[in-house]
């Protein structure tokens, strides 16, 4: 007999459409609510702006002060030396943030809500527990680099900074309903203005071609070089926004998995939904490669503007963000600082949000609980306020904190892929095997990373 399939919840797509319906009229209507006089998008074929948004959420975490602190340490130190290891994890970046929109797509659920489901207790608690403290090392980097950023432009002391950085991430902090696409519409501009800024940079430095292609060449240059890729994979592979990203494509489109009938002649089972889930595949593979490739310039703009300036005239910009930005008020003028400064603000202010809607996610995925905002903003604050009042470099804490990150990302990563090839939770979703292939080895590679830092640190 077959199984009747259970009526669509509220935020997902009817599978029980009939084989005639539009696919565009489809998603048209389970357009997110919208906010009195926006514009209603046309259904069209090609893209639809009102299902893109997501992957700018969470690329906003790739351009952190984490990365600016590593990617002016690797330019003033190395030159482009470093630059192939910022181009493979964006590459990286891009698969892993697409196979978890996918999964939210595919199953209505987070990756920390199918963790729980799937795995024994004692294995959810520890993947809760380090999942808790990659979003404490991911806020201590926004908190610190706000801090940072409101010294350099207002003289306030550290301490004071973090404060007005937590206060403010509580301001930006999504909300259910109308807000939550408001949020992706001002991640969308936070990124775009950072794109801006660092292009200006790049152009200002005279930055030249030859000097990017020195560093498409992969090899490294002792210890302390790779020390410092592994920090550029911990600040440009973001473990939070992996469990994050999930979340957002969850709520805001997915398909039920109801197994279709066979026919009357024995044939395959009826794909009504294929275009349907095509089209959502497009558009989650748009989404992402436009916003993952934005805040890939950003990171690679960074990089080459800090080689073509400081190396090996102004090695003192490596030693932190207060150097960098008096070498480029020297090198350049008081209007690249300006916008090194404006830029590290937009980046801490909006990362910090971003952090903190991903601890939602991860309590509440994994632990099925929930803890008010204000506690949660002075739990995850807390170590950065510590460094500050402390006295303690702000900028080495940065760098440390995005090595602390990659060792982060194989707990994420490996049940993404562990969940996105098992066809019992993907249906038709799943993925080929060549994507599969595909993510084992990065995860291959992330691993012996880590052990080599390991080795590298600790091993003298």
């Amino acid at each position: 007999m077959a199984a009747e399939p259970s009526p669509a919840r509220s935020g997902e797509l009817d599978p029980s459409a009939p084989p005639s319906a539009d696919p565009d009229s489809l998603l048209a209507a389970e357009e997110p609510v919208r906010t009195p006089g926006e514009r209603r998008p046309r259904p069209r074929s090609g893209l639809s702006y009102a299902l893109l948004g997501p992957a700018f959420v969470a690329a906003i975490a790739y351009v952190d002060p984490g990365n600016f602190a590593t990617n002016v340490q690797a330019g003033a130190t190395f030159g482009p030396l470093l630059l192939w290891v910022l181009l493979t994890a964006n590459v990286v970046a891009m698969l892993l943030q697409y196979l978890s929109a996918k999964l939210g797509v595919a199953t209505g659920k987070s990756l920390p809500e199918l963790c729980r489901a799937r795995y024994r207790r004692p294995v959810v608690w520890g993947l809760w527990a380090q999942a808790e403290a990659v979003v404490v090392m991911t806020d201590l980097a926004e908190v610190v680099g706000g801090a940072i950023a409101l010294h350099l432009l207002f003289g306030l002391p550290l301490w004071l900074g973090g404060l007005v950085t937590g206060a403010a991430s509580l301001v930006l902090m999504p909300m259910r309903g109308r807000g939550r696409r408001r949020f992706e519409v001002l991640m969308a501009a936070s990124l775009a203005c950072l794109m801006a800024l660092f292009l200006s940079q790049v152009l200002g430095t005279g930055a030249s071609l030859s000097t990017a292609a020195d560093g498409l060449v992969p090899r490294l240059s002792g210890a302390e070089s790779l020390v410092l890729a592994g920090g550029i994979v911990g600040a440009t592979v973001m473990p939070h926004v992996i469990y994050l990203h999930s979340a957002l494509t969850s709520d805001r489109y997915s398909l039920s998995l109801a197994p279709r009938s066979a026919g009357e002649s024995g044939g395959p089972p009826d794909d009504r939904d294929r275009p349907l889930r095509h089209r959502l595949l497009r558009h989650v593979r748009a989404d992402v490669l436009i916003a993952m490739g934005l805040a890939g310039a950003v990171n690679v703009a960074l990089l080459v503007s800090a080689a073509t300036l400081f190396h090996p005239d102004a090695p003192e910009a490596a030693v932190s963000l207060a150097a960098a930005h008096g070498a480029y008020e020297r090198l350049v003028g008081p209007v690249a600082a300006l916008a090194f400064a404006v830029a590290l603000l937009v980046s801490g202010l909006a990362g910090t949000s971003v952090g903190m809607y991903a601890g939602e996610v991860v309590m509440g995925g994994f632990l099925g609980r929930r803890i008010s905002v204000l506690l949660r903003r002075l739990l995850t604050m807390a170590p950065a306020l510590v460094v500050l009042a402390a006295g303690g470099s702000p900028t080495g804490s940065l760098v440390m904190s995005q090595i602390i990150l990659s060792f982060g990302i194989p707990f994420a990563l490996i049940p993404l892929v562990l969940l996105t090839r098992d066809p019992a939770v993907m249906g038709r979703w799943v993925n080929r095997r060549a994507t599969t292939v595909c993510a084992w080895a990065v995860s291959a590679v992330v691993v012996a990373l880590n052990a080599a830092l390991l080795v590298s640190v600790f091993g003298g």
